[in-house]
């Protein structure tokens, strides 16, 4: 018998929003109404990808360049990790997708939107995550705890406000066109409430 293909979850958010504070507790309770998971990270989440990511979030590069090595870890990813467990009804939990890259490179780097869906018909065709969970934060809450818990800021992370107000626009708009995909999480509550949401949203899909 065919297994039942698995569900494709991924986290999205600004850096500092909490989206990798609530990754482990989402697996754990994933893992807990029976589903076998596996969870994974863009870019990265093969050895290739990873080697990539090292460069990604350290060394400078013109916009496309960055953009384009984000896709190939993606290839990488999709062939070698996501797609395999997928197809064996295993459920995939990444933190970050290509709507990561839309709002990076797009709305923070200012790459044109229709490049990036150039390149995310070629990489994934009509693959999509059947959920996002995005956490919304305001940039200058974001920006203090991210000042509290990172003592070595990556290239991303060392971005002005400016930068992360158009990632955070880019996102919202995002979620706006596809709320059938995308559920905003309110970021800015203590850790119980976005759990109390988050345990409501997981009940509906598993």
């Amino acid at each position: 018998m065919t297994p039942v293909r698995g569900k494709f979850i991924t986290l999205e958010g600004v850096d500092g929003a909490g989206k990798s504070t609530h990754l482990d507790w989402i697996a754990e309770r994933l893992r807990t109404r029976g589903r076998d998971l596996l969870v994974t990270r863009e870019p990265g989440g093969t050895p290739l990808g990873e080697s990539l990511r090292k460069l990604l979030l350290s060394e400078p590069m013109h916009i496309e360049t960055e953009t384009l090595l984000m896709f190939a870890a993606r290839r990488e990813h999709l062939s070698r990790v996501i797609r395999p467990a997928l197809d064996q009804g295993c459920w995939v939990l990444s933190d970050r997708f290509t709507d990561a890259t839309y709002a990076y490179q797009g709305g923070g780097r200012g790459l044109p939107f229709d490049r990036i869906a150039v390149l995310e018909r070629w990489v994934h065709g009509d693959l999509q995550p059947d959920l996002t969970l995005y956490f919304d934060l305001s940039v200058d809450a974001a920006r203090k705890r991210l000042s509290t818990s990172q003592s070595h800021p990556d290239r991303f992370e060392q971005e002005g406000a400016d930068f992360f107000e158009r990632v955070r626009s880019a996102y919202r708009a995002r979620a706006a066109a596809e709320p059938e995909r995308i559920a905003v999480i309110d970021a800015d509550r203590s850790l119980d409430d976005v759990k109390k949401e988050l345990e409501v949203i997981i009940s509906s899909i598993c």
